[in-house]
């Protein structure tokens, strides 16, 4: 019997001469991965051990990108519990302010995960790297904290469901869709504790920026992680690191739980509706919902080329009057290649205002946070109750083309509406 990526990857890390879904391994991390919110509480847990060093200082990323510019005291305090263990611990992958970006747009950028890594963070989000294929998953704090001391983390193997996508598709619709659409076909359970496994000649020709988009909101399914089977685009965007990839393929006679079959040359963009990222509908329908504030950024759409096409519909244009338009490169390395290519001068020439890489606004944070009865539309991942604000607000998530377009009408609007 064959093995699935996944298994491939946990199989390697775990030294066993074999493994199956369901069976707990012990296994080899690559990448521990945490931020202001998360680290805090490991490094604590860390300290209570009573062990003096950890267990790989190259091996551990702290990014402070959540509450950060510290927001408040609190936050403050937070964030110098990071700079100060990645001093002690000579920590070489402590991105501070300056240098940091939204992590999970961050370590891909810094060449820090790489194709056939295990990768844990203390946040729902890392399942973003399996883009690479690579094995990539959340977990708590505290098993944070024992990878820390070892390096190692015990899991249990999940089993894996095949996505095929099939078709063509069409302008203004991208990776974001084709998860919005995955999630609105199955549920935010439907690939509960499961490995989501992205495949087909529509997946074959999305950019590495779309197939994290996609792999990022896994985990909106209830998915353990998101892979994307590495290919020539994907050799292409590691072969500037110096690390080694090692690059893993599902083998013919690997075993799925189930398989999805999907053609997608009709699908038009979606829109994710209050308040479950399941909610989808074609953003045909919405044209009488007026929104209040547009964000255009975040671990799922704020690279570079989501810029791109958002500037694409804005140049030129202003945004409606009483929209807040609030755009937020996912690195400074982003931001500075938004401003060479004048990107950033058609966002504030359309009235929008830019915010340093920050997690802020998506988790309700700070930079953004909604009023009672205010709208957003985003191209964030959650719209859960209160998920940005107050639990009277609502939520839209949407690719940046439908942001942008949405900004100028003041209402959810296609992007092809806009001339």
């Amino acid at each position: 019997m064959g093995y699935t990526i996944a298994e491939k990857i946990l199989l390697k890390h775990s030294g066993q001469k074999s493994i199956k879904p369901g069976e707990f391994i012990q296994a080899d991390v690559d990448v521990a991965l945490a931020n202001d919110i998360t680290a805090p509480l490991a490094i604590a847990e860390f300290k209570k051990s009573g062990f003096a060093q950890v267990f790989n200082k190259n091996k551990i990323v702290l990014v402070p990108d959540h509450f950060a510019p510290a927001k408040d005291l609190k936050s403050a305090n937070q964030c110098k519990i990071l700079a100060n263990f990645a001093k002690e611990q000579k920590i070489k992958n402590y991105f501070e302010v300056g240098q940091m970006g939204i992590e999970h747009a961050l370590l891909p950028e810094a060449g820090i995960v790489m194709p056939g890594d295990l990768i844990i963070g203390a946040d729902s989000h890392t399942c973003t790297y399996g883009a690479l294929g690579a094995y990539a998953t959340g977990m708590g704090s505290t098993d944070l904290a024992r990878a820390y001391i070892d390096g190692k983390c015990w899991l249990k193997v999940p089993a894996s469901l095949k996505f095929i996508f099939k078709g063509k598709l069409n302008k203004w619709v991208g990776g974001k869709d084709l998860i919005l659409y995955t999630i609105g076909q199955i549920g935010v359970d439907g690939a509960l504790y499961k490995v989501m496994e992205f495949c087909g000649p529509v997946i074959k020709k999305l950019s590495m920026d779309d197939r994290f988009s996609m792999c990022n909101m896994a985990i909106e399914a209830g998915g353990r992680a998101g892979l994307i089977e590495p290919d020539e685009i994907t050799k292409k965007f590691v072969a500037k690191f110096k690390r080694k990839p090692k690059f893993y393929h599902s083998d013919p006679d690997a075993v799925y739980e189930k398989t999805y079959e999907w053609d997608v040359t009709d699908l038009e963009p979606l829109v994710a509706c209050p308040h479950l990222p399941s909610n989808v509908k074609p953003v045909s329908s919405l044209k009488n919902i007026k929104v209040d504030q547009v964000v255009i950024g975040s671990c799922t759409n704020g690279r570079i080329s989501d810029l791109r096409i958002a500037a694409s519909l804005l140049k030129g244009k202003k945004a409606a009057s009483g929209v807040k338009l609030i755009v937020f490169p996912a690195t400074q390395k982003i931001y500075l290649q938004a401003v060479k290519e004048g990107l950033a001068e058609i966002f504030v020439k359309a009235g929008g205002v830019f915010s340093t890489p920050t997690c802020g606004p998506c988790l309700g944070g700070h930079m953004g946070i909604l009023a009672e009865g205010e709208v957003a539309i985003a191209t964030t991942n959650r719209n859960f109750l209160g998920r940005m604000g107050s639990p009277l607000s609502f939520v839209y998530l949407s690719n940046p083309a439908v942001a942008a377009a949405s900004a100028i009408t003041g209402r959810i609007t296609h992007p092809g509406n806009i001339k």
